[in-house]
């Protein structure tokens, strides 16, 4: 699903990605997680290509991102996202912050799209706030409406950037309980930037630990949780706290 090939990201002088070589297989679920500033964002943000690349190859979904003539657009129907900050509509109801695409870009016939967008609202425990405008729903409830929104495009890919990062400690575990459900379809590729360890634990298959826009280890997330190999790893475990 996705291939990251020698990989180099700048920001002007700034190296921000380094050497990055990758690869996720249709169906896993991959958490990248790190000091802030290491470079998880920045990393997420190439695979839909929010941001690109200086050097190397990278390919998504068999699109190639290192060739500047790949249509983004084509590529970001079957790659969805979740942001931080939600980034809903404000203007549009819950209900039509998630019909939007599906309209514009797959033209889904107007009756299906509303079938659609009220099962994903009852997924996500939202089926209630569907006529809510995004300024009457709380931030919790906002990630989760962005979740669902990211899914009315049927993704064969999910990408989440610290996802609960802007949320009051309280509202967290119901997104983390909803982002749990998606990772469980087996079909579903998701690659998620946390600080959330407990979660990260429970819900991936494998861990990415990224220091300094580097990939310092790559493993599974049992290995990874209980016996990290580097010296840098084990200092991070050592002082984050688990949920």
């Amino acid at each position: 699903m996705i291939e990251f090939h020698d990989v180099q990201k700048y920001y002007g002088q700034f190296h921000a990605l380094t050497d990055i070589n990758l690869e996720i297989d249709k169906g896993e679920t991959v958490v990248l997680i790190g000091p802030s500033g290491s470079g998880k964002s920045t990393l997420v943000r190439t695979v839909n290509g929010l941001e690109s690349i200086q050097e190397g190859q990278l390919i998504v979904n068999n699109h190639d991102l290192s060739d500047p003539k790949t249509n983004l657009n084509v590529l970001r129907r079957d790659v969805g996202m979740v942001f931080q900050h939600f980034n809903l509509y404000a203007n549009k109801s819950v209900l039509e912050n998630i019909m939007l695409a599906p309209r514009i870009v797959s033209h889904v016939p107007e009756a299906e799209n509303r079938e659609r967008a009220m099962k994903l609202l009852t997924m996500v425990g939202l089926e209630s706030k569907a006529d809510n405008m995004p300024s009457q729903i709380s931030g919790g409830q906002k990630q989760r409406v962005a979740i669902a929104r990211s899914l009315a495009m049927r993704p064969k890919l999910l990408l989440f950037d610290e996802p609960t990062s802007a949320l009051d400690p309280e509202m967290i575990d119901d997104v983390l309980q909803v982002i749990k459900t998606i990772t469980s379809d087996s079909d579903m590729t998701s690659l998620i930037v946390t600080h959330e360890m407990g979660f990260a634990k429970e819900v991936a298959n494998r861990v990415i630990f990224m220091d300094n826009g580097q990939i310092v280890e790559d493993d599974s997330s049992q290995s990874f949780f209980e016996h990290p190999q580097t010296e840098r790893a084990q200092q991070f475990l050592s002082k984050i706290i688990t949920h």
